[in-house]
């Protein structure tokens, strides 16, 4: 309790948490995108329910592996080369977690394109996915994301105290937003192949940190940005037409 009190008077222990938050909270971007495509495939009744689950068992994945945060600082060491490039099992996690979101991804736009071709597997329009299927699948990608920003946070700050707070703080943002960001993807059907490009982005940068080519994340996140501003612009756009549909189509119905 004491060292936490005299991380309290440290206004650099401050500047360090503030920035570690924010740092989650980006990074968290990409994996809130993936769990609201994947639990709206859920029944309604449970999508909630896995968005809570999901999230919470991240929660006490990310505190476990700071609790063994020396161990995970070690994976950064190269265990083996290959075409002049020595990888470590943290290069070894980031491949395998890209190419499962190429993967996801490519299979989720192919139903999205071609959705008579599975018709079984079709409720709604959607691909349907079982509950603890969904949640394997939150943890195992979160698992990739969770050691790519600790091992960003042990190189920002030493103190363990203030990387479990602004963890706590950034979940938890990220279970408030989950359920609206959710439902404004299943409410704007073109939104969905969008936040599918940006999965397949993600995981193709994923692969490419893998590989020892580091792709800034500001860049990514400026495409998604700018990707997302088109996408509201042409919502706008398509509004304004319904309406000037209706209208037109009110006047006619009043003229007769």
């Amino acid at each position: 309790m004491s060292d936490l009190v005299i991380l309290a008077t440290m206004p650099e222990a401050w500047a360090a948490l503030v920035t570690l938050i924010v740092m989650e909270v980006v990074l968290g971007i990409d994996n809130l995108v993936f769990i609201s495509i994947l639990t709206n495939k859920l029944p309604e009744s449970q999508r909630q329910s896995a968005r809570r689950i999901g999230l919470g068992l991240a929660l006490i994945l990310r505190l476990l592996l700071l609790a063994t945060v020396a161990f995970i600082v070690q994976l950064t060491t190269p265990v083996f080369s290959a075409f002049g490039h020595g990888f470590s099992w943290k290069d070894i996690i980031l491949i395998a977690g890209g190419l499962f979101l190429v993967w996801k991804a490519t299979k989720e736009i192919h139903h999205n394109v071609d959705p008579d071709e599975q018709p079984g597997e079709m409720i709604g329009g959607a691909v349907k996915t079982g509950f603890a299927a969904a949640i394997a699948q939150i943890l195992l990608l979160d698992l990739v994301f969770s050691i790519d920003s600790i091992i960003t946070a042990v190189g920002m700050t030493e103190h363990l105290p203030i990387m479990v707070i602004a963890v706590v703080v950034a979940v938890t943002l990220m279970l408030v937003a989950a359920g609206p960001l959710a439902r404004f993807i299943e409410a704007n059907p073109t939104i969905v192949m969008l936040a599918l490009a940006f999965l397949l982005m993600i995981g193709m940068t994923l692969i490419a940190d893998g590989l020892g080519f580091h792709v800034p994340k500001g860049y990514v996140y400026a495409a998604m940005a700018f990707s997302g501003l088109v996408e509201f612009l042409n919502m706008l756009a398509r509004r304004k037409r319904r309406k000037d549909r209706a209208m037109q189509t009110d006047a006619a119905e009043t003229r007769h």
